[in-house]
């Protein structure tokens, strides 16, 4: 059994597909500029509840296909949506952290719900309904910031990838929080697997994609979790405004964690995870 699909215009997707093959799905979409992996420890905690856990590398990420197009949200989507329609992945829980968050509103809204396949999701520290300054979002963040980080990545890509995962990315660069090396370098490692390009073509994708249309037609229960510490996406412009586009949610958020945090609170991230899954 190959842990590839290959989609419609050629692109190879490799995923992880662990447990009981009629158990209820739960798929994972990661951040950027990351891979499946930063899944592992939801993975095998949900694994162990006995639902069956799926995350797959997003195009030019990961192990997947180094391809040089299609790295735009509208490919994403269709990407998570040729893995359902190949895995028959039905009464799906979809979870996205960051830029999955945005893939996976959008393949809910898309395909998941029209096709049927989805059950619920939740929404991490995630990017809609968009992170630019526009007329319709004044309190978003000017394009001098993304420039910014399209720049620091065409000079130095591992030393920016360095500086991100120390720095803003789990908020070690707060006063008083100890910084856990063994985090950035699997950070560091992961985004050093993947494409400069499709990483660069990525920061257009995560940060100028209007997603407010997926958000209202999103209708299954949706849970959103953000930090009011996160200095990636601010969760007044993220989770607060997402929140309040989609028709059925829960919002929580939480005082003092960072953009980060599924990895650095992931004991208490699963564990409302699961209750929500749950009900």
């Amino acid at each position: 059994m190959t842990n590839f699909i290959t989609t419609s215009d050629g692109t190879e997707i490799f995923y992880k597909d662990w447990g009981p093959k009629d158990a209820q799905p739960i798929v994972f979409h990661h951040g950027w500029p990351l891979s499946s992996d930063d899944w592992d420890t939801q993975m095998l905690f949900f694994l162990a509840q006995g639902y069956r856990v799926i995350a797959h590398d997003r195009r030019g990420h990961g192990r997947s296909a180094q391809v040089d197009f299609g790295h735009d949200m509208d490919h994403y989507a269709a990407d998570a949506a040729a893995l359902a329609e190949q895995l028959d992945l039905r009464d799906a829980i979809h979870i996205g952290h960051s830029t999955g968050g945005g893939e996976a509103a959008a393949y809910v809204a898309r395909y998941g719900i029209p096709q049927g396949r989805v059950a619920k999701a939740i929404l991490v520290s995630a990017v809609p309904p968009i992170m630019l300054k526009t007329d319709r979002y004044p309190g978003g963040l000017p394009i001098e910031v993304f420039d910014g980080l399209r720049a620091g990545l065409a000079a130095n890509r591992a030393q920016f990838f360095r500086d991100v995962a120390s720095g803003p990315f789990y908020g070690f660069n707060r006063n008083g929080t100890e910084i856990q090396p063994a985090v950035v370098d699997n950070w560091w490692r992961q985004g050093m697997m993947g494409s400069a390009l499709a990483h660069y073509h990525g920061i257009k994708a995560f940060s100028e994609t209007d997603q407010t249309d997926d958000l209202k037609a999103v209708s299954v229960p949706t849970m959103v979790l953000h930090g009011d510490e996160d200095q990636v996406v601010p969760y007044r412009n993220a989770g607060v405004l997402q929140a309040e586009l989609l028709l059925d949610s829960t919002l929580r958020i939480y005082e003092g964690y960072s953009h980060g945090m599924l990895t650095v609170n992931a004991d208490i991230l699963n564990a409302d995870m699961l209750e929500f899954v749950k009900r």
